[in-house]
């Protein structure tokens, strides 16, 4: 027992051979996987009644209706249904609701002007090459395309055909490019308001590490997005974005219509825990508050860079209520950010067993919460938070012992 808990403290056990075995054994399952549920499906449709891939259905679907000249009934909840039962062929799917703001309706046109298989296909495979792109930016290492091809939340995003690929493709690049071209971090910080939850604490980091061509460009970026989405779908879809916010709040966030075991958010956790919805909001409100306060800290200070791009990143998903488990690739990000600084400057106690389990972490968290109530993604993020901070921490004295050290010498 001794010699389990000194190898997870040192690390020593994920050597880079055994973290490339590990993932090409994981990447064979999933991708066998993948291709079982394909093989068994009926068409377009999988054995137990739901679309090959899932959420990709409702973007295919406004899409449609966008084609049609309809773009605000992707908004209405029945009409949405009704065109994605539509896009099957009249058959009984299951409701995936349309949430997003009106400029993203530009990416589901775009994809719905092929059919699905193929739009499925070409948005997961355009949108994995970015996030793959965006991975070997920050950690140019020739283990690094496979590590982030094998990360669980790979194929829960795939599963889904859901968008945490363009999620962290974005929030990676703008971070890469933040100090080279701030005026493109700003407009890929921009185009993250298609998921504004997730752009909550970014301005908070910018403001307190004083980047002020980001910010301008972030905010020119977003008052384009809307300027053009009014020129081109009219002012009533955004009035129908703002009345299905409702329908979005209580029906899918407070009500865990989408289930609380996919959420992985505090938010969710305590209200699968039974808390009521006051509680779940003050605790959550609570969590934005501290991270807030302590993203401020961190960017204001002289911190790595490393550090600060992990922790935005980590934060991004703690404060939102509503965080899916497809949406945890963007905890790559934090994971290269932080392997590379202690692959140049070292590793402390406990930092590599800990990014292995948050690496680990998206593949178990679904299936342990349904089975124990226990958030396992939500505790893995939160404990990579605090060792973030306790990274920055510590560095920061051990650059305050050397300098008084320097000084009596």
């Amino acid at each position: 027992m001794a010699h389990f808990w000194q190898g997870l403290r040192s690390g020593d056990w994920l050597t880079r051979a055994r973290a490339r075995n590990y993932s090409l054994i994981l990447l064979g399952l999933c991708a066998l996987a993948i291709v079982s549920w394909i093989a068994l499906s009926d068409g377009l449709v999988d054995r137990n009644g739901k679309p090959i891939g899932t959420d990709f259905s409702n973007v295919y679907a406004a899409g449609q209706l966008t084609w049609q000249g309809r773009p605000a009934e992707a908004y209405d909840p029945p009409m949405q249904h009704a065109a994605e039962k539509v896009t099957f062929g009249g058959r009984e799917v299951p409701f995936y609701g349309w949430h997003y703001p009106p400029f993203f309706l530009l990416i589901a046109f775009l994809v719905a002007g092929l059919p699905y298989a193929f739009g499925l296909s070409i948005w997961l495979a355009t949108s994995f090459a970015a996030y793959l792109a965006a991975m070997r930016a920050i950690l140019p290492r020739p283990e690094t395309a496979l590590i982030a091809a094998a990360f669980p939340a790979v194929f829960v995003n795939i599963g889904h055909g859901q968008n945490g690929f363009l999620t962290a493709a974005l929030i990676g690049s703008a971070l890469h490019c933040l100090d080279r071209r701030p005026a493109l971090s700003g407009i890929m910080i921009g185009l993250l308001a298609y998921k504004p939850q997730f752009g909550v604490l970014i301005p908070i980091a910018l403001l307190a590490g004083g980047r002020w061509r980001t910010i301008a460009a972030a905010a020119t970026t977003v008052a384009c997005l809307v300027a053009v989405s009014f020129a081109t779908l009219g002012e009533g879809v955004w009035h129908a974005f703002a009345q299905s916010a409702t329908f979005t709040r209580t029906i899918v966030l407070e009500q865990g219509d989408t289930g609380w075991e996919k959420i992985q958010s505090i938010f969710s956790a305590v209200r699968m825990w039974g808390g009521d919805i006051q509680l779940a909001y003050a605790i959550q409100i609570a969590l934005a508050t501290a991270l807030a306060t302590s993203l401020a800290w961190l960017w204001r200070g002289d911190a790595a860079f490393e550090l600060k791009a992990a922790a935005l990143s980590v934060a991004s998903l703690l404060a939102t209520p509503y965080v899916l488990d497809y949406d945890l690739v963007v905890a790559a990000v934090a994971i290269a950010y932080f392997a590379r600084l202690g692959l140049r400057r070292g590793f402390r106690d406990y930092e590599i067993s800990v990014l292995a389990i948050a690496w680990l972490a998206p593949l178990l968290t679904r299936g342990v919460a349904q089975v124990t109530a226990i958030p396992l993604a939500l505790l893995t993020l939160v404990t990579l938070y605090v060792l973030i901070l306790r990274r920055a921490a510590l560095d920061r004295a051990d650059v305050t012992i050397s300098a008084g050290k320097i000084a009596h010498a």
